[in-house]
Parts: structure tokens; sequence; C-alpha cells
């Protein structure tokens, strides 16, 4: 590992509050926004929504800024079943400083392995997340 990659820790309470988001209940789609605390080197909770599309995330993260996003999405397959997969997502936008790029490149593994979740993308564009984009994503676990 280089010298310059920086693997934050993941703050506890957040922890918790995403593995209780795994194995919630409800049937809507929701996100839990995370950003990484630069002086304290953590990922930290930033927002958290209920009942919000794919189009309606997108707006909520920022256009040079990377985020990591936990997305639970209500998604009805062709054969009519529905499911709710859980989805990582790491908004790594063109244009960010490069070492933020690399601090937020550096701890994604970690996070993903904390919250255990499989279905892990990434977008460098924020315009690119839509329910079209995540469906397609999603057709490759069937």
């Amino acid at each position: 590992m280089s010298e310059s990659l920086v693997v934050c820790e993941v703050d506890e309470d957040l922890v918790k509050k995403l593995k209780a988001f795994r194995f919630r209940k409800e049937t809507n789609n929701a996100a839990i926004i995370m950003k990484i605390h630069n002086e304290k080197q953590l990922v930290i909770l930033e927002e958290e929504h209920e009942d919000i599309s794919p189009d309606e995330l997108k707006d909520e993260l920022p256009e040079r800024q990377p985020r990591f996003v936990v997305y639970s999405y209500k998604y009805q397959h062709d054969d009519g079943r529905v499911s709710y997969p859980l989805c990582f997502i790491f908004s790594s936008p063109v244009g960010c400083k490069p070492e933020q790029q690399m601090m937020y490149a550096g701890s994604k593994n970690k996070l993903v392995q904390t919250v255990q979740l499989t279905k892990v993308f990434e977008i460098r564009n924020t315009e690119d997340l839509t329910e079209e984009w995540l469906r397609e994503k999603l057709g490759f676990f069937r």
C-alpha cells in the first residue's frame, strides 16, 4: 500500500446505523449519504433520506466532491417479483481535488467490507445516477 493512501475509519454510530438500515422493514427507497471528515479522517453520516428516487438522490450529491451512498432500492423484476437490493454507490465526480479522491478511494473498500455489501457501483458524474442506470447495473445480479 502506498504511503499517501489514507484509509479512514468508520464512525461507530454510523456503523450501527448502517447495520440497522441493512435490516430495515420499510418497502420504500431510502438512502444514507456519507462523507469523510477531513481532520478526523473518519467516514461520517451526512444525510438520510426516505422515499427518494435515484433522480432525487442525484440532486442531493455534490457535483465536485466525492460521497458514499448506501441505497435501498425497490427493484421490480421483469417477471413481476419485487426485491430490495442494498446498493453501495461511490460518487467520485471528475474535478474533485486529487487528495480528496484518494482519501475516498482508499476508504471505499473498508466501508464496503464494514457494511458487507456486494452491489458496489461507482459514478464519475452525478448526472449518471438515474433509474435506468441503476436498473441496468442491478440487471447483472439476477
